[in-house]
């Protein structure tokens, strides 16, 4: 979108050949995010001061550019001027609008944070830490939005938790910073067995884990992390964010009053792939985003993604891998394409293309109830994609 905007700035700077100043709001309001990027540009299409984004700044320029022209777009006709003739107008600079997109993202999502807190009046926060990639890229940013003394990470490691995921959701918060408490869900889910599984026998149903995968089963456990993070919250009085990403939003990878549980869902607008780019991009450029030493333990980045609530699980089990997943969400949420289109262009298998979509549009009543999430794509979820949750309306690959 930044390429946009200077490409329209250009184009009256150079057809009216005037000096354009553009001011630009900064910050976020809910789910939308003000870049700044304020600019001048000269007559001839050049970008001579620009400030900051994402900052509130105070640009200051001064031009000798002679007497102003009139404007081409005036409604009333005046005799011709010639152009402005410019003296020690300052050189052409480098536009920070033109950034790298993860460096852009990473400070969209930094100011969306802190402003949702700082207008709601929350002065800390609290996540749940996984060990994973998800929470350990949300945490990054919270830390660099509100300071790392003002963020409280959770580990609540279950039956079928690994090793590694307390480490390093630990190692995380030790090089970031933050406070790392631990509650353990196993006592909480052990004496949920026997209550849940005599009613489940009454109603003529298996028990809970009587075979795997179980729903039923997985869901509890992440419900009781969510009940032990707003536990915290009502008890702290801090903001619980959700650190669920936009390919799990977008096909219902996710738990209602479990993972989504929360205030802000920080990275509802960025996809798997971008979560590792950013991932990279904050670890190799630390030192310029303020943290003291990489943050995100390589184990977090490289290992396979998992919700851990069954044995050996990872979310291939049930997804196809993310690269896919991610050009048919990008093609049929922000691009808009009808499923047929995307299984001719992409060339991937007309069932699969359809079963994402359908999944895509089935999870539309969760994501109706999600936390606000912040705005970064051309098409966001909530405001910016209105669907009905109840209709009958397929479209198909096939």
């Amino acid at each position: 979108k930044s390429a946009r905007h200077r490409d329209i700035l250009r184009r009256h700077a150079t057809n009216h050949r005037v000096f354009v100043a553009s001011v630009n709001q900064v910050g976020g309001n809910d789910d939308l995010v003000f870049d700044g990027h304020s600019c001048v540009i000269d007559p001839g299409g050049s970008l001579i001061a620009a400030a900051r984004g994402f900052e509130s700044e105070v640009l200051v320029i001064d031009l000798d550019a002679g007497e102003a022209p009139a404007s081409s777009l005036s409604a009333r006709a005046a005799p011709p001027v010639p152009p402005p003739v410019a003296r020690h107008i300052p050189a052409p600079v480098a536009d920070p609008a033109l950034a790298a997109p993860e460096e852009l993202a990473f400070h969209a999502l930094r100011r969306g944070v802190a402003d949702y807190c700082k207008k709601t009046g929350f002065k800390s926060v609290l996540l749940g830490l996984s060990g994973g990639i998800d929470s350990a890229l949300t945490a990054c940013i919270v830390a660099a939005a509100l300071g790392p003394a003002n963020v409280l990470g959770v580990g609540l490691p279950g039956p079928f938790s690994s090793d590694h995921s307390v480490e390093d959701a630990r190692e995380l918060a030790a090089r970031l910073g933050v406070r790392f408490e631990i509650v353990q869900i196993n006592s909480a889910f052990e004496a949920m067995r026997p209550p849940l599984d005599h009613a489940f026998h009454d109603l003529n149903q298996p028990a809970l884990g009587a075979s795997l995968p179980d729903l039923a089963e997985e869901n509890l456990q992440s419900r009781l992390r969510g009940v032990v993070l707003m536990a915290l919250s009502n008890r702290a009085g801090s903001l619980v964010l959700t650190t669920g990403n936009k390919s799990e939003l977008a096909v219902g990878y996710c738990t209602l009053y479990g993972d989504m549980n929360g205030g802000l869902a920080v990275l509802s607008d960025v996809s798997k792939q971008l979560v590792y780019r950013l991932s990279r991009f904050i670890n190799d450029n630390f030192e310029s985003l303020g943290f003291a030493v990489p943050p995100i333990p390589e184990r977090s980045i490289t290992k396979p993604p998992s919700a851990e609530l069954r044995p050996n699980q990872t979310d291939q089990d049930s997804l196809p891998p993310y690269d896919v997943l991610d050009e048919i969400i990008d093609r049929y949420v922000e691009r808009r394409q009808h499923p047929a289109r995307i299984a001719s262009e992409t060339r991937f298998d007309p069932a699969l293309v359809d079963r994402v979509t359908r999944m895509i549009d089935l999870a539309e009543y969760k994501r109706t109830q999600a936390a606000t999430g912040l705005k970064i794509t051309s098409v966001a979820f909530g405001p910016g994609r209105r669907v009905p949750i109840a209709q009958r309306w397929r479209p198909t690959a096939r």
